[in-house]
C-alpha cells in the first residue's frame, strides 16, 4: 500500500505517525469541507487585499460658527459671542452630526469667540467632538473676508495639520469664505446660513491625494447640516 493509501485509512495527517487504536479516521467528507475552507480564506484574503488598495474617502466638514449677539455694539467684531438663539442651534447641529456619524477627528476653529463658544457647546454636547483633536487659526477669521482665497487657505492648512489616519476633518469659521469654499470644492452653488454644516467626500489615501484628485469641483456635496433640517 502506499503512503497515500496509508494516510487515508488510518495514518495522522500533521506527523504521519499511525494513529491509536480506537480513534475513528477522518471521514473524507470533512477533508474536502477543511479543504474548501481553506479555499474560501484564500479567496477572503484576496478580496481584503483588493479593498484596502482602494483609496479611502476622506470627509471634511465646513461648518458656519452660530448665530452671534450684536447686544454689546461697542465690542470688537471678533469677540462677539454668540445669542441665544446661537446656542441652541450649536445643540442641535452636534446631535445631528453625531447622529449621522460624521464626527471630527480633527478640528480647525477660527479663534474668534462665537466660533469658539461654537466648539464648546458641540463639545459639551456630544462625546466625539470632546475627543477631536483641535487647533485654533487665527488667519481663519480674517481670510474668510478676502474674495476667493478661502479654499486655498482651508487645504493648505489641513494638508498641514492632518495626518493619513484622519479620515474626518471640521473646518469652522466665517462667510463670506466659507460659502465661497465650498462652492469651490464641489462645483456647486453652496449656500451657508449661521450655524450650517456643508458636508464633503472625496476619495484618497492621503488628505494631499484626496484634494490632488478632487480639486475644485470634484468634492461631493453629501448634504448640509442645519438647525432646522430633517437629519
Amino acid at each position: 500500500m502506499n503512503s497515500s493509501a496509508t494516510a487515508g485509512v488510518g495514518t495522522c495527517l500533521s506527523t504521519s505517525k499511525p494513529l491509536s487504536i480506537g480513534l475513528t479516521p477522518v471521514p473524507i467528507c470533512l477533508l474536502r469541507r477543511r479543504k474548501r475552507c481553506l479555499v474560501i480564506g484564500a479567496e477572503a484574503e484576496v478580496e481584503l487585499a483588493a479593498s484596502e488598495a482602494q483609496p479611502a474617502s476622506r470627509r471634511l466638514i465646513l461648518l458656519r460658527h452660530a448665530k452671534s449677539s450684536w447686544q454689546h455694539p461697542s465690542l470688537r467684531d471678533h469677540d462677539r459671542p454668540l445669542s441665544k438663539t446661537g446656542r441652541v442651534d450649536a445643540v442641535t447641529v452636534s446631535r445631528k452630526l453625531e447622529r449621522m456619524g460624521w464626527i471630527p477627528q480633527l478640528i480647525l476653529c477660527s479663534d474668534a469667540l462665537r466660533t469658539r463658544e461654537t466648539l464648546n457647546i458641540m463639545q459639551e454636547e456630544a462625546r466625539g467632538f470632546l475627543e477631536a483633536e483641535v487647533h485654533f487659526i487665527s488667519s481663519y477669521y480674517s481670510i474668510a473676508a478676502m474674495d476667493g482665497q478661502t479654499a486655498e487657505h482651508l487645504q493648505r492648512t489641513i494638508c498641514q495639520y492632518s495626518r493619513d489616519e484622519l479620515f474626518t476633518i471640521m473646518c469652522m469659521g466665517h462667510n463670506r469664505g466659507w460659502e465661497e469654499a465650498a462652492s469651490m470644492f464641489t462645483g456647486a452653488s453652496v449656500e451657508l446660513k449661521t450655524c450650517n454644516a456643508a458636508l464633503l467626500e472625496a476619495p484618497g489615501k492621503s488628505w494631499e491625494e484626496a484634494f490632488a484628485v478632487a480639486g475644485y469641483g470634484g468634492w461631493e456635496l453629501q448634504g448640509i447640516v442645519t438647525p432646522s433640517s430633517n437629519l
